[in-house]
């Protein structure tokens, strides 16, 4: 059974980070991943992705079928498998990896599948409510730090905070502009200033809705002037714009440091990583990734984040802001500004195991048999 895995995202996220671990599993377990893409993704060059992924280019216009080996299959996609790929065939799986919660979606996405495997809990649960045929564990993700050998793991710089979809004419015009912006603009280097640094580590997109979260937010921070903001992402026009205006209260006091391929001295730059706001987010990768740093998270408490964070250990759950306009999240920033030394999730081991390589190939173990023995049935 040859085991094919699709994700043709054009963009680099938390979904392709999990894509290139799982291959890894699959890889240390003796199996080898033929992995379709999108021609326009460049992000897959710079994961560290096992010599046994074969990557092949399948442009989204076009049939998948002539992509795939002969033979039995297990197709895999990063989200719902294509619509072609979902009719019944003799000795082939059709599953799918669930990266985004289903409530307040369309679950009918999911349909045809064979089995879904869940990130978490809470993904879990939105497929189960659907009457989903939903694997019974979520196969949570690895706190992925490995880079390529020879990459640069000291120097973080400012780069461009805009990620173009240019599936968008606006977003295509300004992207032809930006490298000629670009090249007048200067790319210092990252150094922590004085006071109390909160972190975004993550794509600035609309399922971690930070502009209504900072339209709460902000005003508060706004109060205390030793409370800096960093940014490490970057996002389409929109996104930015409507960040930069949720943020204009403290803006003076907020820096965009753009995407980097160096998430490991992004994370140990800031004295905690801010979250997004909950319902949308389906794990947070960034969560587990912060923690196994040994930067503790601020996070709403609420899935999936109940299930990422080990509360006063590994970080701070606060009240939902848009449930009670921030007042707890102001509590949580006087305690941090008052006590003397940050929480040390470094020495919650056995919370941080969850999130690890081999927990991860745990996990996968029992979903391999399944899948021999429903392609055997």
């Amino acid at each position: 059974m040859r085991v094919v895995q699709i994700n043709r995202q054009p963009h680099f996220g938390g979904g392709e980070v999990y894509t290139a671990f799982l291959c890894r599993a699959f890889s240390a377990l003796g199996i080898s991943t033929r992995l379709l893409v999108h021609p326009r993704s460049t992000c897959w060059r710079n994961l560290p992705l096992p010599p046994d992924t074969e990557i092949i280019a399948a442009p989204p216009c076009r049939s998948l079928e002539p992509y795939l080996p002969t033979g039995p299959l297990w197709l895999l996609g990063h989200g719902p498998l294509p619509e072609e790929l979902r009719a019944p065939k003799p000795k082939r799986l059709r599953t799918a990896i669930v990266h985004m919660p289903v409530q307040g979606r369309n679950p009918r996405a999911y349909e045809g599948h064979d089995r879904l495997f869940a990130v978490s809990a809470w993904v879990r649960e939105g497929l189960q409510a659907a009457g989903l045929p939903v694997w019974p564990q979520p196969l949570y993700g690895v706190a992925e730090l490995e880079r390529k050998p020879g990459e640069d793991n000291h120097s973080l710089r400012r780069y461009s905070r805009y990620d173009w979809d240019r599936r968008k004419l606006r977003d295509r015009v300004f992207s032809w502009f930006e490298p000629f912006v670009e090249a007048l603009r200067p790319h210092p280097p990252y150094a922590r200033r004085p006071g109390l640094t909160l972190g975004i580590v993550s794509r600035i997109t609309p399922i971690k809705q930070f502009p209504r979260m900072f339209s709460i937010l902000a005003p508060i921070l706004a109060r205390y002037s030793q409370i800096n903001l960093e940014i490490f992402g970057a996002g389409g026009y929109a996104s930015i714009r409507d960040l930069d205006r949720a943020l204009a209260p403290i803006i003076h006091r907020v820096r965009y440091w753009g995407h980097q391929q160096n998430v490991v001295s992004a994370y140990r730059g800031i004295d905690y990583l801010l979250t997004g706001l909950p319902e949308k987010e389906a794990l947070g990768l960034n969560v587990i990734e912060a923690q196994a740093c040994g930067t503790p998270v601020l996070a709403p408490a609420a899935p999936p984040f109940t299930e990422t964070v080990l509360p006063t250990k590994t970080g701070y759950l606060y009240r939902d802001p848009r449930e009670d306009q921030g007042a707890d999240f102001e509590r949580l920033i006087r305690m941090l500004l008052s006590q003397p030394t940050p929480l040390e999730p470094l020495k919650e081991q056995a919370h941080l195991k969850r999130f690890s390589f081999d927990a991860f190939q745990e996990r996968l173990v029992p979903v391999l048999e399944w899948a021999y023995r429903a392609s055997a049935g």
